[in-house]
């Protein structure tokens, strides 16, 4: 559910599919303004996006935003690294995990946030087949008991 003076660009709906996400926080992201006019279009795609730390400053990569119709000479590469803005706390804290248990930055979802652009990523671990498959399981499960209870209720 969607909240107030938030609206929603684009989701990676792959990311909760491939990934468990252990957490999830808001980062700013550097754009220029085609890029923006692009975005308000909904010229983004996420699904194969990730982040990534060169330094200390962390980069999405693989973010595609497509050119703006209008903006001829001042678009920019549609794949170029996108950098967040994040406190250097956060920065300091995310590097220590990435490096250490193995764990990966995904983006979640691109959304406006009063004007800005914001960008969920998500602290994710990798999923095996197995638990994709439990996953599966478990979802049409849950949609043949709602399938009964809905036919009970007609019935």
């Amino acid at each position: 559910m969607p909240k107030a003076g938030i609206k929603q660009i684009a989701v990676n709906r792959q990311a909760r599919h491939e990934y468990f996400v252990e957490e999830s926080l808001e980062a700013g992201i550097e754009l220029f303004g085609t890029e923006v006019k692009s975005m308000r279009c909904g010229g983004v795609n996420l699904k194969d996006a990730w982040c990534d730390f060169e330094g200390l400053e962390l980069f999405v990569k693989q973010m595609h935003i497509s050119p703006y119709e209008k903006g001829n000479i001042f678009n920019k590469d549609p794949l170029r690294p996108k950098r967040l803005l994040l406190h250097k706390r956060e920065l300091r804290r995310l590097y220590g995990l990435v490096g250490q248990q193995g764990l990966t930055l995904i983006p979640l979802q691109a959304y406006f946030k009063g004007g800005l652009v914001k960008l969920e990523i998500g602290l994710c671990k990798g999923k095996k087949l197995y638990d994709k498959r439990a996953d599966a399981a478990k979802r049409a499960a849950q949609r043949d008991i709602e399938r009964a209870m809905r036919a009970r209720n007609q019935g």
